[in-house]
């Protein structure tokens, strides 16, 4: 799934971002730039809940 995450602005927020889906046991490739992360193994509701916990909020895009 691909996720846009618009207030994820600096290479901070990519670590986060990725730390945060990592935590919980999924993997993430972000591409800073777009401002979208892609998420493999894991269901959208616990990698929006995890980002959220993380403090950034996410929307779903494919």
């Amino acid at each position: 799934m691909i996720l846009s995450v618009p207030n994820m602005t600096c290479g901070h927020c990519k670590a986060a971002v990725e730390s945060a889906i990592t935590e919980v046991g999924g993997k993430a490739i972000v591409s800073l730039e777009d401002r979208e992360v892609e998420v493999n193994g894991l269901p959208e509701s616990t990698v929006l809940a995890a980002l959220k916990a993380a403090g950034y909020e996410a929307e779903v895009i494919a």
